[in-house]
This record gives structure tokens, C-alpha cells and sequence, in this order.
């Protein structure tokens, strides 16, 4: 199944950008002018901190018949197209972010991100 079959999915919010642009726009009032060379810092996105977005971690994916996941029980192995050790993709609101590896940090899973996708 993919990203875009998932039910609990929510429909982009066009409302959302042009109130980020309404916030930068009073953030760029508050703060003095900086030059256009200036490097941007955390301080740059303080707006959008408590913005909330969803982050998936897939390991891998398949296609199977309907009939065939009627008949998985518990201890059914599902076989997906990557390799034991090979990066999985990491992506924020459907978008495909960083690459990274499945670690184990006190007894739980966790991911660390090993390359960041620059948007092209």
C-alpha cells in the first residue's frame, strides 16, 4: 500500500502556508533587517517549532493480493524489496526528507539519520 492509499492521510492545508507567510512576515517586522549574506539559525524557524507534522520511517515496501493477506497469521514473514543493513527513507508529511539506520536505544527502536535529502 502506498503513502498515498492511506486513509489516515490528512489533504494538505492551504491555510497552513499562508499562515506561516503571515508569521514571517511579522517576524521580519520585529527583528531588525539583517544582511542578505546572513547565515539562517533555529532562531529563523522559532515560528514553526510547535507545528505539528508526521514522520514515517519505512523500511521497506511490497505488493501482495488481497488473498494473500487473508491467510497471514501471527508469524507470517512479509518480504520487502530492501536489503538486511540497506538505508531506509525517512519521510515528514509524505515527503522524503533523510535516509538513515534502525538502532536500538535502551531496549527500544530508534532511528538515526545518516543523509539528508536536499529538495531539488
Amino acid at each position: 500500500m502506498s503513502d498515498t492509499d492511506d486513509p489516515t492521510v490528512e489533504a494538505p492545508n492551504d491555510g497552513l502556508a499562508s499562515m506561516l507567510d503571515g508569521l514571517e512576515e511579522m517576524e521580519a517586522e520585529q527583528k531588525p533587517a539583517r544582511k542578505a549574506s546572513a547565515e539562517k539559525t533555529a532562531d529563523d524557524l522559532e515560528a514553526v517549532f510547535d507545528v505539528p507534522v508526521r514522520i514515517s520511517a519505512v523500511l521497506g515496501r511490497t505488493k501482495m493480493a488481497v488473498s494473500d493477506l487473508l491467510e497471514m497469521d501471527a508469524g507470517s514473514v512479509v518480504e520487502l524489496d530492501r536489503q538486511v543493513g540497506e538505508a531506509i527513507d525517512i519521510y515528514v508529511n509524505q515527503r522524503l526528507v533523510a535516509r538513515g539506520e534502525i538502532v536500538l536505544v535502551e531496549d527500544k527502536l530508534g532511528i538515526t539519520m545518516t543523509e539528508i535529502i536536499k529538495a531539488g
